[in-house]
């Protein structure tokens, strides 16, 4: 599956959340990285056709448009905000989104039973809604996203707030899906894509400032990445100079990874950089 974007906008009265965006998304898993307000929820919402796009044009397969009926029927969508009927039973959860989806009572029921045992829900089939937690309720709405089978997965912040270990879950469970679709994972958190992704695009203010390979990403910073010990005193000096990255106790110094065209007046290593480091040198060479 492939989706071709050229020149892509969108307008909110005067303001611009998305502005000439082209890009193209192959099979498989593909990152959409940002900070928050970078216009990626809105490209999400164009991709699923919940939303229109202003202008550009967008290709699914070489075929330009198609109705928002044929766009929903081959793209699954988890949209950051997602919640059904919270008195509700997990499986008539499931149920009742199935119907408005359209899907046969028969095919329905199986598909049902067989995705709750996928995103390990099985037990919690009978559970009512306002009772998950937020990693089950995620992993709820990666269920009701492929109930249709679809084409295409669109996932927006899917970790977003949960602990370590559901967050590996649903990373594994959104590397599973992209083995027979494609799956496009927004997020502002750069782990998720360095843990999940080959390729990246990356957006800021409404326009695209990247789209390339996750080790592309990470090169950006080649020969930049610092790690050195200071005083907490200097470390607001330090921001004026460098970004940094990571900051960790040691007694009473700090021990600091940084990202900046020159090295420190001090004892450094130099470190192999990280698409976090390539990620924030993009974002300050955009602002310089």
């Amino acid at each position: 599956m492939q989706i071709e974007l050229e020149g892509v906008t969108k307008q909110y009265g005067r303001k611009r959340v998305l502005d000439g965006v082209s890009l193209t998304f192959r099979g498989g898993m593909y990152g959409l990285l940002g900070r928050n307000g970078a216009g990626k929820s809105s490209l999400m919402r164009i991709l699923a056709a919940i939303s229109k796009e202003s202008a550009g044009s967008i290709l699914r397969e070489g075929v330009p448009g198609g109705s928002e009926a044929q766009i929903r029927a081959m793209t699954g969508y988890l949209p950051q905000d997602f919640m059904v009927y919270p008195g509700m039973r997990v499986e008539q959860a499931m149920n009742y989104l199935g119907m408005l989806g359209g899907i046969p009572a028969g095919v329905r029921k199986e598909r049902i039973v067989r995705l709750l045992e996928r995103v390990n829900l099985k037990d919690s089939a009978r559970v009512r809604v306002r009772h998950l937690s937020g990693g089950m309720l995620r992993r709820l709405g990666i269920a009701q996203a492929l109930l249709t089978d679809p084409k295409i997965l669109i996932v927006d912040e899917p970790t977003a707030g949960l602990d370590p270990e559901e967050r590996l879950r649903i990373r594994e469970l959104l590397t599973e899906c992209a083995r027979d679709r494609l799956v496009i994972l927004s997020t502002h958190i750069v782990g998720d894509i360095e843990q999940t992704c080959e390729r990246t695009a990356v957006l800021d203010g409404g326009r695209l400032i990247f789209d390339g390979t996750v080790r592309d990403l990470a090169q950006r910073a080649s020969g930049r990445v610092y790690e050195f010990v200071t005083e907490a005193g200097e470390l607001a000096e330090l921001k004026e100079r460098y970004t940094l990255i990571s900051s960790r106790n040691q007694g009473e110094k700090v021990l600091v990874r940084a990202v900046g065209a020159a090295p420190p007046d001090t004892e450094y290593r130099l470190c192999e950089p990280g698409i976090e480091d390539g990620y924030m040198e993009l974002l300050r060479e955009v602002e310089v």
